[in-house]
């Protein structure tokens, strides 16, 4: 089992910027990789960024240039810095953890809304 604690959302104007965090509870020992997902009200959730345990990353289109996310091996901790933030950033964002072998696990959320 790993639990993930995130922290870091909340209310932010457009232009602004944010940094989200996610600490698993677990050993980095069976991590294949983190991740951020994000959810607004009526559409389905998406793939913000994710990074590998030997540092690959992959964007949403709508967020590069803009997103970084980046691990820290030892402290089982993936980030998500987010500037130039728009109001259809406005979601819930999700940690992710994938385990070697196919499982994933989810943190509870955290709010990240951005006004106009």
């Amino acid at each position: 089992q790993v639990q993930l604690v995130e922290s870091g959302g909340g209310l932010v104007q457009a232009g602004g910027s944010l940094r989200l965090s996610c600490a698993a509870s677990r050993s980095a020992f069976r991590l294949n990789a983190m991740g951020w997902y994000r959810q607004a009200p009526g559409k389905q959730r998406e793939l913000v960024a994710r990074i590998t345990r030997g540092g690959s990353t992959n964007y949403a289109d709508s967020v590069k240039g803009r997103f970084t996310v980046s691990g820290d091996n030892a402290k089982n901790t993936v980030y998500l810095r987010m500037n130039s933030l728009k109001p259809e950033d406005t979601a819930v964002y999700y940690c992710a953890a994938d385990l070697f072998g196919g499982t994933t696990y989810w943190g509870q959320g955290t709010q990240v809304t951005v006004s106009s």
